[in-house]
């Protein structure tokens, strides 16, 4: 019998989302799928060992709240090292089950009923609905094609006293953007005087192109103060799968957010912990960027005798392709198009925003083996010239 009570909805505008809808159809129609975000190669064997040794180790049961010891500790040398910031281990450092638990415990552990959180769209399709589960109401500031970096004329207009948290991401999931030090200068100018704190979704750190630099959050001496910085494992070791992330935030920050991380998870998988221990003695395993970069090149090439036009890609795994010299179709419908004719699929831009705009622009997943990117071009080149 169905339940008859009145069951309160609490995200109503919420259904399936784009990436279940794609990956389906894709499924269904046999076509490459270059949607989903994923990368459909292997996890290096020796990262595969080190976690099946610290099951044999015994490494089996609950990890500590905070995160394995020694993992923090590489974290710690690491953010040293590539960002000359100086984190506490025990009291500024959490292991979290992937990036978006980070970004959630993030939200609840801060934003309260009536406070508003600025996002930059087209943005990472959770951000919003987590604001609205905490009680908040997201605040919207578009990224125009097709650089999609800010205008910050426009990001002080919509600043107020009811401000509580700005998420910031770069690399940017879709666009590829990667925001300079002036942007981070901008952001700290306007936010200064201010009780705001920033989210600093960094999960593409390692994957960035043609000479550009990740600025970090936490290597800005004037945001590092007020600032949340989430990172995933799962992106830069291949392994999305296992969602296993860290947070890194000032003392009083971090202790909110272990809060609510306590009585979310407790703890995360602690024999990926010891693995990733062992396996990030070694700098070298973030060396990823070039990997990345020959993979985007490799589809760009093939892409040239389309009629796809590409936006620069400058970080993630992610390129844009303008297709306005094909169809006046909205992208929703293009995308949907093109996965039941060329037999590829793809994400629509649009749905990364909170009021759809059509700029006839598509995203492609290229974290790719060089068959499937292959496979993906030849469809895609014999269905455009057609």
């Amino acid at each position: 019998m169905e339940f008859q009570g009145n069951l309160p909805n609490k995200l109503p505008q919420v259904g399936t989302t784009i990436f279940t809808t794609m990956s389906a159809l894709a499924a269904e129609t046999n076509a490459v799928n270059l949607s989903q975000g994923f990368p459909d190669f292997q996890v290096n064997p020796r990262l595969v060992e080190m976690v099946n040794k610290a099951m044999r180790i015994g490494h089996n049961q609950y990890a500590p709240m905070p995160g394995v010891r020694v993992l923090r500790d590489v974290i710690q040398r690491k953010v040293k090292r590539l960002y000359n910031a100086d984190f506490d281990v025990d009291q500024e450092i959490t292991i979290t089950a992937g990036g978006t638990q980070g970004l959630t415990t993030t939200i609840l552990s801060t934003i309260r009923e009536g406070d508003e959180v600025i996002l930059f769209t087209p943005a990472y399709d959770s951000y919003a609905p987590i604001i609205e589960l905490a009680g908040g109401s997201p605040v919207y500031v578009q990224l125009k094609h097709p650089t999609y970096l800010p205008d910050w004329d426009e990001f002080k207009q919509v600043v107020n006293h009811r401000t509580r948290m700005v998420i910031i991401n770069t690399p940017h999931n879709p666009t590829g953007a990667v925001w300079s030090k002036g942007d981070f200068d901008m952001l700290a100018t306007i936010l200064n005087g201010t009780n705001i704190m920033v989210i600093s979704d960094e999960v593409y750190e390692h994957i960035v192109f043609d000479g550009h630099q990740h600025h970090s959050v936490l290597s800005h001496p004037e945001l590092q103060h007020r600032s949340f910085a989430v990172f995933s494992f799962g992106k830069t070791f291949h392994a999305t799968g296992w969602k296993l992330g860290y947070v890194i935030a000032p003392a009083n920050l971090m202790a909110e957010f272990r809060k609510v991380h306590q009585y979310e998870v407790f703890s995360v998988n602690a024999p990926l912990q010891y693995a990733l221990a062992e396996y990030m003695q070694d700098d070298k395993v973030f060396e990823i960027a070039e990997m990345y970069q020959q993979k985007r090149d490799f589809f760009h090439n093939l892409m040239a005798n389309t009629k796809f036009k590409p936006i620069p890609s400058f970080g993630t795994y992610f390129q844009l392709y303008d297709y306005s010299a094909l169809s006046d179709e909205n992208d929703v419908d293009y995308a949907m198009r093109l996965t039941r004719e060329a037999g590829v699929a793809t994400i629509p831009i649009s749905v990364f925003f909170n009021v759809p705009r059509q700029d006839k622009v598509l995203r492609f997943c290229f974290a790719k083996s060089e068959s499937t990117l292959a496979e993906g071009a030849k469809r895609l080149h014999s269905w455009s010239n057609a």
